[in-house]
């Protein structure tokens, strides 16, 4: 859970003057409209907030508003409170991306205001998005996001940063652009007679002429100095004695006015003002935590805060039931300045003091739900125990639930002896250094735990911590694809793991089911992954539901249930949200592969590149080069043999140099049928043979003509996947056995195994399989031995062979050129073409011409190539 910092109608006790500098600067604000942005920028106490808080009060635009502190730099935490108080403005905003700021990986910044810029566009009206104190902003990665967000900014938009500084972006060339509305403190500053009224009305006070010039003077219009100077003047017996000793410039004026504003404070409101300092928001619950009000004559903290506002002591509240609160920025960092000053003085005593204050917020945030801010508070009480504890959590660890880099921030922070004192925090270290892909980190972190761990012994606490050590190594072995590794690794972590460290078991068991996947065992695999599906739904651990639901979907698609491997790919889709994790990269290439089989290429390629997209956000993944091989495989249909050459080629490179040796049998199978549309049979053979890719060395046979070495090579690899129920391979292998049998003159067995393989591949919508065969599968089709079987369906076959035929040519083939053509393929020379058509060597030179002009090729082996691409051969 979040605190709430965001509301529609942010309150700040407002000057409620209608000064002459006040309606122009509203009026101002309003012709701002008409541009993309509006920047505030003066310094505290300009009056910054309050003059956006009047104008949008006087308006009718809807709007959401933003107050940022330090903890926003988080840009998960950041962009979570965008989308919450955007939804003041649609309701629906960002609903798909919650679930995501709990993900493991981080999510690119430009993938979420891609995001927001679409939702944003379905609003109808015109509203106002308000960045308050964007100073606070330390985060370049931020910075960049909101530059982004004003590129594409659409038109019923206008976003307002309040600041102290200057914004650090493109402001220079929105002014160029005249998409810039700019207020600075110059034009904030009250003039004499806006001070007189201000100090009069506002704050009560009956001052002569010449000292409210001296006033005006000394603060240079600078309302937060004005309200300062009237709250001590309020208490001084001797007006005008109080006055010269009012000097100096901003920073020393706040120091000395806050220290008068203190000191004529109850000791009371002093003391809630110092101890209650420490919380970056307030609610009266929280404060009465962390205040003790024993011999304090003061109501609840809710009643207090109360009071604070009514008594303008920089108190500004967050929503508009006055349920939490915070101070002024400035304010706080003086109060806790006087804290700290307050407690150093009393000897050894000081950090006990103020750690007790963050161990009382710590536990009240914790009681109620809020471990984040628990855990911040832990940290700064420097309780390591408490804050280990909150990071490990009950039932989910913090890591699990968008804590990385906070608890990444503070395991960075503490010395390796206190780490060895606590090794399951080693461990926890190496987990997020796993979920932020620093990879190269994760194993000495977990060697470093298992040397402190040594002469500990082995309780429940340190048999667990064991086995999520080796949890994480059989997550580090999956992206290697390592199915021994896993398998033990895996194994030894269920064994050590406590029966209720769900997470991490839920984690092992699908690890495990992804090694079953690997080793071919399809029924563990599954059963495996049904398991840590059910038990991370129950837990709300959503990547391991995710990527439970991926493994399923592999399953079904292995198994030739295209339509309902589609639905839970698009599935696992839904789950990755918007913008989605970088992990369902593997859910578009499953997409890909079946948009693909459907014939559906330009569908499949669009999931192709967002499957690479998507893995290059990834570090140590081989998905980007899967996806390439793909995008090769389909460029090779398309006709263009050399792109998906050069695509291949680069798959390859990456491959090497990245050690991916998964990768290596793919990229050959795609090189080999690469080398079989350039007819070049000799290096397509060595290369099948080299990567053993039996049914590619089958295809190699097939176009040398060798039939019976074809069939030797597919009748045997046939029985094998049958026997264990490999239902992918299976049709691969049957359909080519079907071509391999025609060719072979065994039209009638060609025949019955073509009626097996339409059984098989009819419920699943199968074509590509088909049409990718070319010429030879259209003839088996259109016997009519077989064309009496499902004719629906291959009709529709049929009629998919169009988009490839020889229709395509600007003028065909005459049956002269064909015949010679054909003898071409056999390897025939131009003379031995001659004398077997009894033909003149000119005239089989003249159709030669004829055939590569039609072909648009300039060698034999292209125009064979392409011949066969057009289903011509």
């Amino acid at each position: 859970m979040t605190i709430p910092i965001v509301t529609t109608k942010l309150y700040m006790p407002p000057p409620r003057l209608k000064t002459v500098t006040r309606h122009r600067l509203i009026e101002q604000l309003n012709e701002g409209l008409k541009r993309k942005l509006t920047v505030i920028s003066a310094p505290a106490g300009s009056g910054k907030t309050t003059l956006v808080s009047e104008w949008l009060a006087s308006g009718d635009r809807p709007f959401a508003w933003i107050s940022i502190d330090e903890g926003d730099n988080d840009p998960a935490r950041f962009f979570t409170y965008l989308f919450t108080a955007l939804q003041n403005i649609g309701p629906n905003i960002g609903s798909g991306i919650y679930p995501l700021f709990h993900s493991p990986q981080p999510i690119p910044n430009e993938l979420i205001i891609s995001t927001l810029f679409h939702e944003i566009i379905a609003i109808p009206n015109p509203f106002v998005l308000v960045f308050d104190d964007y100073h606070v902003l330390k985060t370049g990665p931020l910075d960049d996001a909101i530059s982004f967000l004003l590129e594409r900014m659409p038109p019923q938009m206008h976003l307002v940063i309040v600041t102290r500084e200057e914004p650090r972006l493109p402001l220079a060339r929105l002014r160029v652009r005249n998409q810039l509305n700019e207020v600075r403190a110059s034009d904030l500053r009250f003039t004499y007679s806006e001070a007189a009224e201000f100090l009069e009305k506002v704050m009560g006070l009956e001052l002569l002429p010449e000292n409210i010039a001296l006033l005006e003077a000394r603060t240079e219009g600078w309302i937060a100095g004005l309200q300062l100077a009237a709250l001590s003047m309020k208490e001084q017996i001797d007006v005008e004695a109080f006055l010269p000793s009012f000097s100096g410039s901003h920073p020393f004026i706040l120091d000395y006015l806050v220290e008068e504003v203190l000191t004529q404070q109850s000791a009371s409101t002093q003391a809630f003002l110092l101890h209650t300092s420490i919380l970056d928001r307030l609610s009266g619950p929280l404060c009465d935590a962390v205040f003790s009000q024993s011999d304090m004559c003061l109501g609840s903290g809710q009643e207090t805060l109360e009071f604070l506002e009514r008594a303008n002591l920089f108190i500004v509240p967050l929503d508009s039931e006055r349920r939490w609160y915070r101070y002024h920025h400035l304010f706080a960092d003086l109060l806790r300045q006087r804290l700290r000053q307050r407690v150093s003085s009393i000897t050894g005593e000081g950090e006990r003091i103020l750690a007790e204050l963050h161990t009382r917020a710590s536990i009240w945030y914790e009681d109620n739900g809020f471990e984040m801010e628990a855990f911040h508070h832990a940290v700064a009480a420097n309780d390591l125990s408490r804050a280990a504890r909150l990071v490990e959590g009950e039932r989910m660890p913090l890591l699990f639930r968008g804590g990385v880099v906070p608890v990444l921030n503070w395991l960075e922070s503490l010395p390796p002896d206190e780490l060895d004192v606590r090794p399951a925090l080693w461990v926890m270290y190496a987990s997020a250094l796993l979920m932020t892909g620093q990879i190269t980190g994760v194993e000495p972190k977990l060697l470093a735990a298992e040397k402190a761990m040594q002469g500990m012994g082995q309780d429940a606490g340190a048999r667990d911590t064991l086995g999520h050590i080796a949890a994480i190594r059989a997550t580090l072995a999956v992206s290697m694809h390592q199915a021994e590794e896993i398998m033990a690794e895996a194994k030894r972590a269920l064994a050590y793991l406590h029966p209720d460290n769900l997470p991490v078991r839920t984690a092992t068991t699908w690890s495990l089911g992804y090694a079953y996947h690997l080793q071919g065992n399809r029924t563990a695999a599954t059963k495996a992954y049904q398991e840590a599906l059910s038990i991370s739904k129950k837990i709300g651990h959503v990547v391991i539901t995710m990527m439970a639901t991926l493994g399923l979907a592999k399953l079904q698609e292995a198994d030739n249930q295209l339509h309902m491997a589609a639905e839970t790919y698009q599935h696992v889709q839904k789950l990755a949200g918007s913008p989605p994790l970088p992990a369902a990269c593997e859910a578009h290439l499953g997409l890909a592969r079946i948009f693909y089989e459907w014939n559906d290429l330009h569908t499949a390629e669009l999931h192709g590149q967002q499957s690479i997209q998507l893995a290059s956000q990834l570090e140590q993944t081989d998905r980007v080069v899967a996806a390439q091989v793909f995008l090769a495989r389909l460029k090779l249909a398309q006709g263009d043999v050399s792109g998906a050459a050069t695509m291949l080629a680069n798959a390859e490179y990456v491959a090497r140099k990245q050690g991916f040796v998964m990768q290596m049998p793919p990229i050959a199978e795609v090189q080999v049928l690469i080398l079989l549309q350039q007819d070049n049979l000799t290096a397509a053979a060595r290369l099948a043979q080299k990567h053993d890719l039996p049914i590619l060395q089958a295809r190699v046979f097939l176009a040398q003509g060798d039939t019976s070495a074809a069939l030797a090579v597919l009748e045997p690899l046939l029985v094998q996947a049958e026997a264990k129920q490999i239902e992918d391979e299976r049709l691969k292998i049957m359909l080519l056995l079907a071509v391999v049998q025609h060719a072979h003159g065994d039209q009638a067995k060609a025949a019955q195994i073509m009626k097996d393989v339409l059984v098989i591949a009819e419920p699943g919508g199968f074509i590509r399989t088909f049409v990718d065969e070319g010429s030879p599968m259209k003839r088996i089709l259109r016997d009519s031995t077989v064309h009496g079987m499902l004719p629906r369906y291959i009709e529709k076959l049929l009629a998919e062979f169009k988009p490839h035929h020889a229709d395509s040519l600007i003028e065909p083939l005459s049956e002269r050129e064909l015949e010679i053509l054909q003898l071409i393929e056999k390897g025939l020379s131009n003379r031995d073409i001659a004398q077997q058509l009894f033909l003149a060597l000119s005239t089989v030179k003249g159709h030669n011409r004829n055939i590569f002009d039609k072909l648009q090729v300039q060698r034999r082996t292209e125009a064979v190539a392409r011949a066969r691409q057009l289903g011509l051969l």
